[in-house]
């Protein structure tokens, strides 16, 4: 079934024509390349939402290793959409946007992604994250000639090696106990198997361990502040978004399918734990950070705190807030982190004091992470206040009463130090306020696109909420 891998085929194919045009251009043109990648996963993504659409009924492809459903579809349209919107905010980039490999190592990245969200077998399953993976390790420290650059990349490498190991552990054990790496098996394997608690909740945790590293879940979150300073901002907002996203396409897909909590029951409190802990330590953590990408990393591992939650409920309405936060997410931290490209090109610094004026400096950048950075907050009625409702909604839904409290409180501490970076942008004043932020095209096109979404996914709720719910429906 041709249709069921277009997305990955489509991509395969660009990276390929990506490669081949960066081998035949010289070097004063290699901007091309930007623009061949962004133009080319225009066409990934328009093909992908026009043919790749499935029935309504899931069907496994290639042997059961892929499967091809809703929930795979509207990931795939993430991963597309967040490489393209990378593409256009690395223009300008002095150190990557004329590099050939950077984009070839992007958009290798990006069918990674797309494989881990329509993996059906646990072979498969860790192939297409290591496939995902180890492009982002080279991109995090792409820059060699940075130190910051240098150390994110073997940071991401180093607890990524670790952490891949142990999960990879966790695999080989739910292989040994059941004797199958089809996913959609392993349920059935599981309940007739009858065995002990502890030894299929320790596999679980070892896999959350691999899992929670993409996610930037406690306790293994430490290594994004690092990695986010360190990284090319492009690069950070790639993984903040479409590497998080991919994630988590993959723990529902596993959790919910392979063990089912009238199977196995025990994982969601080890889930809500891991919601709780990670939600509290990245928004008290943001507090006190004074860059801004910094400040970005904890608030990813906040909202991937929030996020968990749906986890946790392990409900339909649980995986429709997963899927309906995840394109919320992508399109409001790709312009916060846009903002910052585009600010650290004007002015060399990541300080939040240098935001300072900012209003009065450039009054469409100011707006724009107005938008974002309040979308993140979850103030109505822009699209980060539906995704928090939802996965609020789905705590209380599965008697996670506790859970959702916790979760309204972080989310009252993390609007504080998001009003405290716009309170930098607006109110205070600053001695460069003459000084006008050029805006490249590129930049305003990608920042345009990304506040339009936001505004429009919490204004229009009813096709993507659908979309969700359709995404709900190949689990349950």
């Amino acid at each position: 079934m041709i249709l069921a891998v277009l997305p990955q085929i489509s991509l395969l194919i660009l990276a390929g024509v990506v490669l081949v045009v960066d081998l035949i251009v010289g070097k004063e043109r290699k901007g091309v390349l930007a623009w061949l990648t962004i133009y080319g996963s225009a066409v990934v993504f328009i093909l992908t939402l026009i043919f790749a659409k499935p029935d309504s009924a899931p069907v496994e492809v290639w042997g059961g290793m892929l499967r091809f459903d809703w929930l795979a579809y509207i990931f795939n349209l993430v991963f597309i959409a967040g490489a393209a919107i990378t593409a256009l905010f690395s223009i300008g980039w002095e150190q990557i946007g004329r590099r050939g490999e950077f984009y070839i190592l992007l958009l290798t990245s990006t069918l990674g992604m797309t494989l881990m969200a329509a993996s059906a077998d646990i072979i498969m399953l860790f192939l297409s994250i290591e496939t995902a993976s180890i492009p982002l390790y080279v991109m995090a420290g792409f820059i060699t000639s940075d130190d910051k650059s240098a150390e994110a990349g073997f940071k991401y490498l180093l607890f990524g090696a670790m952490t891949t190991a142990l999960m990879l552990y966790g695999l080989t054990l739910l292989y040994g106990f059941t004797g199958m790496t089809n996913i959609a098996d392993l349920a059935a394997a599981f309940a007739s198997a009858e065995l002990p608690l502890a030894s299929s909740l320790g596999a679980i945790v070892l896999i959350l361990v691999g899992f929670g590293f993409k996610i930037s879940m406690a306790p293994v979150h430490f290594w994004a502040p690092d990695v986010y300073e360190g990284a090319p901002t492009p690069v950070a907002g790639f993984l903040s978004t479409a590497s998080k996203a991919a994630g988590f396409a993959v723990i529902i897909r596993l959790l919910l399918v392979a063990f089912p909590t009238d199977v196995l029951p025990g994982w969601v409190l080890i889930v809500a734990l891991a919601s709780t802990l990670t939600m509290t330590i990245g928004n008290t953590l943001a507090l006190a950070q004074e860059n801004i990408k910094r400040m970005l990393a904890y608030s990813s591992i906040a909202h991937a705190g929030y996020i968990l939650m749906g986890v946790a409920a392990a409900s339909a309405l649980g995986v429709t807030s997963i899927t309906y936060y995840v394109i919320v997410y992508l399109v409001t931290n790709l312009a916060a982190f846009g903002i910052v490209v585009i600010f650290w090109r004007a002015v060399g610094s990541d300080q939040i004091s240098a935001y300072d004026g900012l209003s009065r400096r450039s009054p469409f950048l100011a707006l724009a992470m107005l938008v974002a950075f309040l979308s993140l907050a979850g103030v109505p009625p822009l699209g980060g206040f539906i995704a928090k409702i939802l996965v609020f909604a789905a705590a209380v839904e599965a008697d996670l009463i506790w859970l959702a409290v916790i979760g309204v409180l972080n989310a009252i501490i993390g609007l504080y130090y998001y009003l405290i970076v716009l309170k930098h942008v607006y109110l205070f004043r600053s001695d460069d306020e003459d000084k006008k932020i050029a805006i490249a095209r590129p930049h305003a096109v990608a920042l345009g696109i990304c506040i339009v979404g936001i505004i429009v996914l919490g204004v229009v709720l009813t096709p993507w909420f659908e979309w969700s719910q359709a995404a709900a429906a190949a689990i349950f």
